[in-house]
Order: structure tokens, then C-alpha cells, then sequence
């Protein structure tokens, strides 16, 4: 799987999950989901993400090489 790829997959996961504990546990954990689509926001101005540096040096390949 791609950086690309996995960075949706994981971003996706992260807002299903924290959506999920906000309707069950918290509506605090909403703040996360706010955090991750923030994150996601300015990583489409910058091209540049924290999550994408872990996952490179975890060894996940590039689409655009």
C-alpha cells in the first residue's frame, strides 16, 4: 500500500473512531476529529504531514517516485 493510500485509510479511521467515541463517551473527542481534518487541510496547502513522515520511515512506498 501507498503513503498516499495508508494516509486516507488511516485519517478515515481516526474520524470514524473519534466520531463514534464523541456519540458514545465524550462529545470532547470531537475536538480530535477536529484536529485530524485540520491537519489534513494544511497538509494539502504544505504537501507535508507528520503521519506521512512516520509511515516513510516505517517503509511504506511513494505512488509519485
Amino acid at each position: 500500500m501507498t503513503i498516499e493510500r495508508s494516509l486516507r485509510c488511516i485519517a478515515g479511521f481516526f474520524i470514524v473512531v473519534s466520531t463514534l467515541l464523541a456519540h458514545y463517551h465524550s462529545p470532547y473527542w470531537l475536538l480530535f476529529t477536529a484536529f485530524v481534518g485540520l491537519n489534513l487541510l494544511q497538509s494539502a496547502f504544505t504537501d507535508w504531514c507528520p503521519m506521512m513522515t512516520i509511515l516513510k520511515k516505517l517503509g511504506a512506498g511513494s505512488q509519485c517516485q
